[in-house]
């Protein structure tokens, strides 16, 4: 009986020392968790404090007049149909002019910086004949910000290295004043030169301005690929930028 007793001791110990760990690992796999939420979207708390309480209301903008006053007389179709929404609805500008922060590369010499930099103005003066853009010095009141820099290298799941990308347009939500706002961060790989700097900061600057996602024809800035000869902002381009901006968005209200 004795012998039954201290088997019994035995193995409730066991099991104590079994739910204990148990706990332990659940503790640790929490907090991992929650590091990653909070690497990941440490930008985007407020966001996610909103998504919480359904505050994301969204709503029509009236078209800037530029848009409004665009009309296609040539019939040419869009790629909205390729445009992707997101969880506040599309990435629409409603307050503008929207501010473009072009930083100086440091890396090269002061004629190379300054023909990098006059290339992407070119591309930021080409947009704003269809959206009221403004380059400005101050990176804080920036809305969209071009820098020359390599994007980081994508990987498969097996790890294997994918090809190097040419540019990268990545954008955060933040919520100031109760108002959910978005910020755009356009990467400019140094491998690019001449025409194709600013071919990639046309093509970077289309997502930025609300475009997000790519035309499957190559005769449009928005196409999916780099090609010899770039384009220029189609009327393709322009159709399906007017079109996004009659959609609805939960991005600059109250």
């Amino acid at each position: 009986m004795g012998k039954i007793t201290q088997n019994q001791n035995f193995w409730r110990r066991l099991i104590v020392r079994l739910r204990s760990l148990q706990a332990a690992v659940l503790t640790l796999a929490i907090s991992t968790g929650l590091l990653v939420v909070l690497t990941n979207f440490q930008v985007n708390a407020g966001v996610r404090e909103q998504e919480r309480n359904s505050q994301f209301i969204q709503k029509n903008y009236p078209l800037p007049p530029t848009l409004a006053q665009w009309q296609d007389k040539t019939n040419s179709g869009d790629y909205f149909d390729q445009i992707k929404s997101t969880k506040v609805g599309y990435l629409i500008w409603s307050r503008f002019p929207v501010k473009v922060k072009i930083e100086t590369p440091t890396d090269i010499n002061e004629k190379q910086s300054q023909i990098w930099v006059n290339s992407v103005s070119q591309a930021v003066q080409e947009w704003s004949i269809y959206l009221p853009l403004q380059i400005v010095e101050k990176s804080a009141i920036a809305d969209i910000t071009i820098s020359r820099k390599a994007p980081p290298l994508q990987r498969e799941p097996n790890g294997k290295i994918l090809r190097s990308r040419s540019a990268l347009t990545t954008y955060d939500l933040y919520t100031e004043n109760n108002i959910l706002s978005h910020r755009f961060t356009i990467l400019l790989s140094p491998s690019q030169t001449g025409e194709y700097v600013l071919s990639a900061a046309r093509h970077e600057l289309g997502h930025a301005l609300g475009i997000w996602g790519h035309s499957l024809l190559n005769t449009d800035t928005m196409y999916f690929s780099q090609v010899r000869k770039p384009p220029f902002i189609s009327v393709r381009d322009v159709n399906t930028l007017k079109q996004v901006y009659e959609q609805s968005t939960s991005l600059g209200q109250n």
